[in-house]
C-alpha cells in the first residue's frame, strides 16, 4: 500500500497530540476526520476482537443504538469482507449488493477499507451515506490513506497504553511481592498469592494448587472468588488432569475454553462456577515444581503473552513465598521441638538426681535388712515376708538403673561433618527469626575446612542453642557472627565452630554457673539448654570456650577435633 498524503491529518496533530496518544479518544478523532473528508453521513471505526472473533464498533458517528450493538464476525456482510478479505470495497448501491447487512434502511452506499498492522487486519474504516452513489475513487483513495496513517496512530496509541499498564503493573508487583513476603503465617502466604493475583489480574477467580507428598495429586490450597462447592472439590491426579500437564511439562497453558478441552476434567464444576477461559502456571522453587497457580475467566479470553508473563513472574514469586512459609513452619516446629528437648532432657535429668538420692538410702536399707535377716530367728510365715520385701527392693533397684540409663545422654553417631555446610543449615532455620528481630546475620568461614566426625543432629542442637541464647541477648536487634575455622587447641589441630553476638553479655558470677542445670536469668528460660550444650560436648569428647562483658556480649567457641 502507498504512503498517504502526510497533510491529511495535519490538523489532528495540530490540535492536541496527546488526544491521539489515548486509544478511544485516537479512535473518535480519526473516524470523525474520515466522516468529514468523505462527506458521508455516518461511520464506524471497528476492530476484531482477539477473544470473541467478533468485529466490535470501538467508535461511531451518528449511529443508532440499535446499530451499535450488532456484532459482525469476518466473512458476515460488506464490513466482514473487507476484514476477512483485507481489501477495500466502495458500494453505490447496498440494496444491490446480497452481502449487505442491513442495519440502517436509509443508508444507500457505504464504503469500507482495512486497517492493518503489522501485515494483519486488526480492524476496518467504515462510512455511510443516504445516497446512492456517494462516494468516489478519489474517496476511497482518500480513505485508504487515512485507513494508512490510522494504523500509524493506532499503533502508537496502544503502545503508549502498554507502556502506561505495564508501569502500573509493576509498581503493583512491588506493592504485591511486599505483602506476600512479609507475611509469615503459611495459610495466610496463601491467602494473599489469591487476593493479590486477583487484584493484578483482575480475574474473578484464582486458585493456588499444591502437590502432595508424593506428588501424585494436585491439592487446592486457597482460592479467590470461588464459591463453596469449588473450595471442596477433590484432588486432581498429576497423571491425567490439565493442571497436573502443566506440573509435568512445567509450562504454562492457556485455554480459551475449558468446555472444549477433552483433558479438562472439572465440567459441572466449571458449569457452576461459570468458568470459560483459563491461564494456569507452575509454581517452581530451586527447580523442583511444587504447585500451580491458576486464574479463570467467565467470558472467552485469548491470554496474551504479556499476561502470561506477568502470571509466570507472579508464579515465581509465589513459590518463594510459598517455600518461605514452609521453612518458617519448620522452624517453628525446630524450636518447639528443642523446647520439647530441653523439658525432657530436664525431666531426665531431674529423674537422675532423684533416682540417685533414693539409691543411696536403699542400699544401706537392703545391707541392714540382710544382715538383719541372718541373725534372726523367722517362721514359715516370717520368711516368706523378708524374701518378699527383699525381692521388692531389688526390684526398686532395677527401676532406679533404668531411670539413670533412661537420664544418660545418648552416644554421639558420629560421621564426617562439614563446618560450612552445617553453618549454613542452622542459619537457614534460624534466619527468619533473626531477621525479625533485627538482628543482622555476618557469616565468616574459612574456605576449604576439612570434614571432623562429629554427631551431626546432636551438634546442629548445640548451635541452635546458643544461636537462640544470642537472639534472647538481644531483643532490640543486634549483630551475630556465626564462624568456622581450622584453629590449634591445646597443641592438637580442632575445627572451632564460635557463635557471638553484641548483646547484654554476662557477669563472671553469671559466667560461673553458666552450665548449671534448672539455673536461669530469663524470664521463661528452663535452665537446661546449655546442660545440655556442655553434655553434647563432653559426649565429643570437645571442647568449649566462653568470653563475656556485659554490656558488650558473648562469644561460644566449639573445638572439634581433626583426626
Amino acid at each position: 500500500m502507498k504512503r498517504p498524503n502526510p497533510t491529511l491529518f495535519s490538523e489532528l496533530r495540530r490540535r492536541d497530540l496527546r488526544t491521539l496518544l489515548h486509544p478511544q479518544k485516537a479512535l473518535d478523532r480519526i473516524l470523525a476526520a474520515a466522516v468529514r473528508s468523505t462527506r458521508a453521513d455516518s461511520g464506524s471505526f471497528i476492530l476484531l476482537n482477539p477473544n470473541t472473533g467478533f468485529l466490535d464498533i470501538e467508535a461511531s458517528h451518528n449511529l443508532s443504538e440499535r446499530a451499535k450493538k450488532v456484532k459482525l464476525r469476518p466473512g458476515e456482510g460488506l464490513t466482514g469482507w473487507v476484514a476477512s478479505t483485507g481489501k477495500p470495497l466502495r458500494t453505490g448501491d447496498v440494496r444491490k449488493e446480497k452481502r449487505y447487512v442491513s442495519i440502517n434502511a436509509k443508508v444507500r452506499s457505504e464504503m469500507a477499507v482495512p486497517v492493518e498492522m503489522r501485515g494483519q487486519v486488526v480492524g476496518l474504516l467504515n462510512v455511510d451515506s443516504t445516497k446512492t452513489n456517494a462516494f468516489s475513487a478519489t474517496d476511497e483513495e482518500r480513505l485508504v490513506d487515512m485507513a494508512f496513517e490510522a494504523a500509524q496512530w493506532l499503533e502508537l496509541a496502544w503502545e503508549m497504553d502498554q507502556l502506561r499498564l505495564k508501569d502500573r503493573q509493576l509498581t503493583s508487583m512491588v506493592d504485591i511481592a511486599q505483602k506476600i513476603i512479609s507475611e509469615t503465617s503459611f495459610e495466610e502466604i496463601l491467602e494473599q498469592i489469591t487476593r493479590q493475583t486477583f487484584r493484578l489480574m483482575k480475574s474473578p477467580l484464582c486458585s493456588v494448587f499444591l502437590l502432595n507428598d508424593d506428588g501424585s495429586e494436585l491439592m487446592l490450597r486457597a482460592c479467590h472468588g470461588g464459591s463453596a462447592s469449588y473450595r471442596l472439590k477433590p484432588n486432581l491426579p498429576t497423571e491425567d488432569s490439565l493442571l497436573g500437564s502443566v506440573v509435568k511439562r512445567r509450562k504454562a497453558i492457556a485455554v480459551v475454553d475449558v468446555g472444549t478441552e477433552k483433558n479438562y476434567s472439572q465440567g459441572e464444576i466449571a458449569r457452576k462456577e461459570h468458568i470459560v477461559s483459563m491461564l494456569a502456571v507452575p509454581l517452581i522453587f530451586a527447580g523442583k515444581p511444587i504447585g500451580v497457580l491458576a486464574i479463570y475467566t467467565q467470558q472467552r479470553h485469548r491470554f496474551s503473552n504479556d499476561e502470561i508473563k506477568l502470571l509466570t513472574t507472579l508464579g515465581d514469586l509465589s513459590a518463594v513465598a510459598i517455600e518461605k512459609g514452609r521453612l518458617l513452619g519448620r522452624v517453628v516446629d525446630m524450636e518447639e521441638k528443642l523446647r520439647a528437648s530441653e523439658r525432657l532432657s530436664a525431666l531426665g535429668l531431674l529423674a537422675a538426681e532423684i533416682a540417685h538420692e533414693i539409691r543411696n538410702p536403699l542400699t544401706v536399707m537392703q545391707m541392714l535388712f540382710h544382715a538383719l535377716v541372718e541373725t534372726l530367728q523367722m517362721d514359715a510365715t516370717s520368711q516368706r515376708d523378708a524374701e518378699l520385701i527383699s525381692e521388692k527392693m531389688r526390684q526398686m533397684n532395677r527401676i532406679l538403673d533404668q531411670v539413670l540409663s533412661f537420664a544418660r545422654s545418648s552416644e554421639p553417631i558420629k560421621e564426617l561433618v562439614r563446618a560450612e555446610q552445617l553453618i549454613d543449615d542452622v542459619f537457614l532455620l534460624t534466619r527468619h527469626k533473626l531477621y525479625q528481630q533485627g538482628i543482622e546475620i555476618r557469616n565468616s568461614v574459612t574456605g576449604d575446612l576439612p570434614p571432623f566426625r562429629a554427631d551431626r543432629a546432636q551438634v546442629e542442637q548445640v548451635l541452635l542453642n546458643l544461636i537462640l541464647n544470642a537472639a534472647d541477648a538481644m531483643p532490640k536487634g543486634g549483630i551475630l557472627r556465626l564462624g568456622a575455622a581450622r584453629e590449634d587447641y591445646e597443641g592438637a589441630p580442632h575445627i572451632a565452630l564460635s557463635v557471638r553476638d553484641n548483646g547484654q553479655g554476662m557477669s563472671p558470677e553469671q559466667i560461673d554457673n553458666l552450665f548449671a542445670p534448672f539455673l536461669t536469668y530469663k524470664e521463661s528460660g528452663t535452665g537446661i539448654g546449655l546442660a545440655i550444650v556442655k553434655k553434647i560436648m563432653e559426649n565429643h569428647q570437645s571442647k568449649m570456650q566462653v568470653d563475656s562483658k556485659l554490656g558488650q556480649g558473648t562469644r561460644f567457641k566449639l573445638f572439634f577435633p581433626l583426626a
